[in-house]
């Protein structure tokens, strides 16, 4: 089991699935997971899943965690203003972020350092102390803004991950897609995991 401490931020595109699917993984790896959720986050659950996020944190991190009850006290809920959380700071940083999804928005602030919120904070301070950054952008198709915002970030040493799954796995069901991403999500965090057959593998 692990005992890293990583932050993963839940953002307003599309896809919100691969977020909460790769909470469950992190949190079924003894991970300590930091979460922050966007507003726009909070719509989409509610559009694609229709699953209910509350807004105020406490409530949300009684929500998930009778979601995900097999972990207590390994999950710790951030309002969008709460400016003494700890990723705030890069004495408090975790050791690794995720933006999943990362809408073309939250891309932007980050790759400016705008900070106007802790999610972009966070993101400013995981670049800072030069510490693992992966953002899963999940858009179609991508703007020659979008891209240069990407190449800026992939320059400063950020990981990103677009959410395309592969097909050489032959998937079945939704699921299978799901897990490929976030499969790869975990291998860069160095999470041990098999939710994928690997390429060159049987399944």
């Amino acid at each position: 089991m692990s005992e890293k401490t990583i932050t993963l931020a839940l953002t307003g595109a599309s896809g919100l699935v691969y977020g909460l699917r790769l909470l469950e993984c992190l949190l079924a790896q003894g991970a300590h997971v930091r979460l922050l959720v966007s507003q726009a986050a909070q719509v989409v659950a509610a559009q694609e899943l229709e699953v209910t996020l509350p807004s105020r944190p406490a409530e949300l991190e009684s929500s998930l965690s009778e979601r995900y009850p097999d972990h207590p006290g390994r999950l710790s809920v951030y309002g969008r203003e709460d400016w003494f959380a700890p990723v705030a700071s890069g004495s408090g940083a975790s050791e690794a972020m995720v933006v999943c999804p990362c809408s073309m928005g939250t891309l932007a602030a980050i790759a400016q350092g705008l900070s106007d919120n802790l999610i972009e904070r966070a993101a400013d301070v995981m670049i800072k102390e030069n510490r693992k950054l992966i953002l899963v952008p999940r858009e179609t198709p991508f703007s020659a803004l979008h891209l240069e915002n990407m190449l800026k970030l992939a320059r400063l040493g950020v990981i990103i991950l677009p959410a395309n799954p592969g097909f050489y796995h032959h998937p079945r069901r939704i699921e299978d897609l799901i897990d490929f991403i976030v499969a790869r999500i975990l291998d860069q965090l160095g999470f041990a995991n098999e939710l994928v057959p690997r390429w060159g593998e049987r399944k």
